[in-house]
């Protein structure tokens, strides 16, 4: 079982630039597709982007394709987020979250396929 710790979050002014980072633990870390979730206060939960087990395929939400970046570190078992061009719209709480898979370059984006999750990490985009 893997456990899921982000950091990164923050208060940021529209147009700048956060670097979200997933720590995991306790399981081989280069098993899991991991993906990038937020929620918005009163929202449902919605994908962000998600990263297969070598990092060869990725996806992401039409809202962030081109703002975005998903990157892991297998030897570090970390993932990354790197947000740029950030826009107030973006606000919302940031969740890590990992999925066993067998196929090398799966991704998944819907949440209810991913099976661990990390606490979140709050971004906030002022205008």
């Amino acid at each position: 079982q893997v456990q899921l710790v982000e950091s990164g979050g923050g208060l940021v002014q529209a147009g700048g630039s956060l670097r979200l980072s997933c720590a995991a633990s306790g399981g081989s870390f280069s098993s899991y597709v991991m993906g990038w979730f937020r929620q918005a206060p009163g929202k449902e939960r919605e994908f962000v982007a998600t990263i297969s087990r070598t990092g060869g395929r990725t996806d992401y939400s039409d809202s962030v394709k081109g703002r975005f970046t998903i990157s892991r570190d297998n030897a570090k078992n970390m993932v990354f987020l790197q947000m740029n061009s950030l826009k107030p719209e973006d606000t919302a709480d940031y969740y890590c979250a990992a999925t066993l898979r067998y196929l090398l370059e799966a991704i998944r984006t819907r949440s209810r396929d991913y099976d661990y999750w990390g606490q979140g990490t709050q971004v906030t985009v002022s205008s």
